[in-house]
This record gives C-alpha cells, structure tokens and sequence, in this order.
C-alpha cells in the first residue's frame, strides 16, 4: 500500500463585508476571529427529488457543534471559490452526488453576527431537484454518519425533536422562493 500522508491541508476562506463583497483578505479555517464588520461564507444545499422527498444527512458524533444532528448538505467556501462552485464541491465531498446538471440555484440569503466569538457568517441557501436513489449517496465518513431521504413532514418532525439544524431559515428560503414543503 503506498504512503498516504493524511494530514489535512490548511483551508482558507476569503472575508467579505457587510455588503457581501470580497475584502481581499483571506484567513485560515480554523482559529480565526472575525471582527466587526468581516464575515466568511457558507453555503447549504437543499436536494429535492422528483417524488418531494429532500436528502438529509446526520453529523458525524466526533463534530464539536451540534454532533449526531441531522442536516442538509453545505459547508464553508473556500477562499477563491464562488458560492456555486462550494455548494457543488460540499454536496459531492458529503454525499457523493454531482448536482453540476441539477436543476438549482440560490434562493436564499441571511447573516449571522456573533462579534463576541467572532463567528459573523452569510449563508446562501440552494434548492437543487435532482433524480437520485439511495445507493447513488455515499456520506463521508467523516462529515456524515448516515443520510436519509425523507418527505419535508420528516424534517418537521426532527426540528420538534429538536434534531435537525437550520430549520427556521430553510422554511424563509422556501417563503423567499415562494413555494411551500409538503
């Protein structure tokens, strides 16, 4: 078996402004304080199938945030990367699909200001339909411990249970978009 060196390699984000443009300031992923006005971006990825049912994927028990919570696909974009490029390259990494042909674009966007921890973020939010079947989704094991694909009463549900992240802004996305989950 060759050598595989499995130290990660350090990511960077760049940092925008309060207007959502690039500062031209990049930082590194890990350890990075945001000051006001600085915000990175983030991106998450709402996969609907022909049949209204979403994909949802459960965080892996070793996260520091939420650990074992269930959710939709994203993550941060890397410095120099659009937003579209970070949701195509985060839902691949996570889940193994390619949504470059999907139907899809960004329906939605919110910020986060937390200036006592430094976490000030955008968040864009996707909605791809895509035709796709359980044994095409392979999660990263790293990322994911499980997936499930499930009608949008099942997300309901979890987020009563107080299981499923990001609820409340996925419902104003699909307000924005003007359309309604079953």
């Amino acid at each position: 078996m060759p050598f595989r060196n499995k130290e990660k390699r350090m990511e960077f984000f760049d940092v925008y402004n309060e207007k959502k443009e690039k500062t031209g300031k990049t930082l590194p992923r890990k350890g990075s304080f945001l000051k006001e006005g600085e915000y990175q971006l983030i991106v998450l990825a709402l996969i609907e199938r022909p049949d209204h049912k979403f994909l949802i994927t459960r965080r892996s028990l070793n996260k520091k945030w939420a650990a074992g919570a269930w959710e939709v696909s994203g993550g941060g974009v890397q410095a120099g990367e659009s937003s579209y490029d970070a949701v195509k390259r985060e839902v691949l990494e996570e889940t193994g699909l390619d949504i470059s042909d999907a139907e899809g674009r960004c329906i939605y966007t919110y910020s986060n200001v937390d200036l006592a921890r430094g976490d000030n973020y955008f968040v864009d939010i996707y909605h791809f339909h895509m035709d796709f079947a359980a044994e095409d989704v392979h999660v990263q094991e790293s990322e994911a411990i499980g997936f499930d694909i499930v009608p949008f009463s099942k997300i309901r549900s979890l987020r009563e249970a107080d299981q499923f992240l990001h609820y409340e802004r996925i419902l104003e996305a699909f307000e924005a978009e003007g359309c309604r989950p079953e």
